[in-house]
């Protein structure tokens, strides 16, 4: 397992389309999943200790992020082939054990992570209503265990800026994780 840092933010990126299958049978577009206030594109994966050591609080983030108007879409790029645990019916299992209030992707050809810059689980995409990027941090301190519930929720509350002001915050700490686990060739 090798941990990684994504580069910064890069500000006003498009985002990038895709129709992607998800968990639920159903084909998911970026215009499927934006929210009227913008949209948070999650790279994450089943198998990785960063990822687990955060699912319940990105259920939560979600869930708050949609009531501000901002949707959420995780997507899973590791070649299943050599992680198992991140199958596609295991992402359903994962899904729905942890509750996810949006769209789990399988982005099985990796060329959405390829076109987003994605480098591991979990790295974060924030943009706002004109989906143009905001926000490439991190959730929280969490890193392969939890932090302490009183930490600063970086994620959080840069999307919240998003969501009322178009803009994300200047300062945004990486995200940290496993490396996306790419295909041979």
């Amino acid at each position: 397992m090798v941990s990684l840092q994504p580069p910064v933010c890069d500000f006003d990126e498009s985002a990038f389309d895709f129709t992607l299958p998800g968990v639920d049978g159903k084909s998911w577009s970026l215009a499927d999943c934006a929210g009227e206030k913008g949209l948070l594109v999650m790279f994450i994966c089943n198998h990785c200790p960063y990822v687990k050591s955060i699912r319940d609080r990105i259920v939560r983030d979600a869930r708050e992020l949609k009531a501000l108007g901002v949707n959420t879409v995780a997507i899973m790029s590791n070649d299943p082939q050599e992680y198992e645990e991140d199958s596609f019916e295991n992402m359903k299992e994962v899904s729905d054990a942890s509750g996810f209030g949006f769209p789990y992707l399988l982005d099985e050809t990796q060329q959405v992570a390829k076109a987003y810059g994605a480098v591991c689980t979990p790295d974060f995409f924030g943009y706002n209503a004109d989906l143009k990027l905001q926000y490439r941090g991190r959730l929280d301190e969490s890193r392969k265990e939890a932090a302490a519930d009183n930490v600063r929720r970086d994620l959080f509350e840069g999307m919240k800026a998003v969501a009322e002001t178009g803009k994300g915050p200047k300062e945004q700490i990486p995200s940290m994780g496993c490396s996306i686990k790419w295909k041979d060739g």
